[in-house]
């Protein structure tokens, strides 16, 4: 993540540096505005560099108040270029943004990226073909600076964006089960909220009961057939919102808030659907542990932690129990009034 920062604040230099040659080409600005407006740009991108530099990772608010406030000047400057078509090149520029945007945020925030890009390259196509300059009338000149912006803005970055987020997925999802991985799961709890009114947030650790046996019998195309339908079986009894994740060979962890029953008869709930699987030659069980997060309000990932430790102990103690059972901590007992 350092490289990161160094890199995205790199595209601030950069910003900085074309509005000083645009300073010093005749093509470029001129005037008190024109100048005036260049400095700004410059000034902007040198904050914007050390910002990256030199402070924590920005929140979304910030990042994306960073990206209206850098198109705006970027527009604004390339308004003021003497020569109109280095102007509309100046646009550009705004695909560092879009890339940005692309990586780091939602696709909302690339469409109103995108959307004011295309706008600005449409007007500052206008105004160099109805200009009194060279390129005075030529449409032709307008229409190839549009349509090559559409294809670099207003295509390629959403491509971006997309080969990006199937990125993110195949690095936080299982893709046998199609189940988040220990990754996902971290992301996803560092943004879970259960909901705390009259309820319990939850943790749930299970594993499947000598598993290593089936395998050897049966074969490993079985034993991945065994996670599969175990992940189907989890998704339907588990609650909707619930994440689901497998975090091991055979191992599981559910996350959820208990809302009408305890958690310790959410995992007796998960067991069964386990245990009264059909079509397989052999009957699947599974040893569950039940531990709850501190409530009422968020947990840091400390917290996080040591509830996820305490419900695979509770697992584990189910196994050394025989198996095909459940363990839950004394806290996990009933929903807290």
């Amino acid at each position: 993540m350092g490289w990161t920062k160094v890199i995205v604040g790199v595209g601030g230099l950069m910003m900085s540096l074309n509005a000083v040659l645009m300073a010093l080409t005749p093509a470029g600005v001129s005037g008190v505005i024109g100048m005036s407006t260049d400095i700004v740009a410059a000034a902007i991108g040198g904050l914007w560099a050390l910002r990256w530099w030199l402070l924590p990772w920005p929140s979304e608010g910030e990042s994306i108040t960073w990206i209206a406030l850098i198109d705006i000047v970027v527009t604004a400057d390339s308004l003021m270029v003497h020569d109109r078509v280095l102007g509309a090149m100046g646009v550009l520029m705004l695909v560092a943004t879009g890339t940005y945007a692309a990586v780091f945020h939602s696709p909302r925030v690339l469409a109103m990226n995108v959307g004011w890009s295309l706008l600005s390259i449409v007007i500052l196509s206008i105004l160099t073909v109805r200009g009194g300059g060279r390129w005075q009338g030529d449409i032709a000149l307008g229409m190839a600076l549009v349509i090559a912006n559409i294809a670099l803005i207003g295509l390629v970055l959403p491509t971006m964006q997309l080969s990006h987020l199937l990125l993110r997925l195949d690095t936080v999802s299982d893709p046998l089960t199609r189940l988040l991985n220990r990754r996902g799961l971290d992301s996803q709890l560092a943004h879970y909220s259960g909901t705390y009114r009259h309820a319990a947030d939850y943790a749930i650790t299970l594993d499947l009961d000598r598993f290593k046996r089936v395998n050897d019998t049966y074969g490993h195309p079985f034993g991945d057939e065994v996670l599969k339908r175990t992940a189907d079986r989890l998704r339907s009894a588990a609650d909707s919102d619930a994440l689901i994740a497998r975090t091991g060979g055979e191992e599981f962890v559910i996350v959820g808030s208990a809302r009408n029953e305890p958690p310790a008869e959410i995992a007796e709930r998960l067991r069964t659907a386990l245990e009264t699987m059909s079509g397989l030659p052999v009957t699947i069980t599974a040893s569950l542990g039940v531990a709850l997060f501190p409530a009422p309000g968020p947990t840091d990932r400390r917290s996080r932690y040591e509830t996820l430790r305490a419900s695979d102990a509770a697992m584990y103690q189910a196994k050394r129990l025989g198996g095909n059972t459940v363990v839950a901590t004394e806290t996990a007992q009933a929903i807290p009034s």
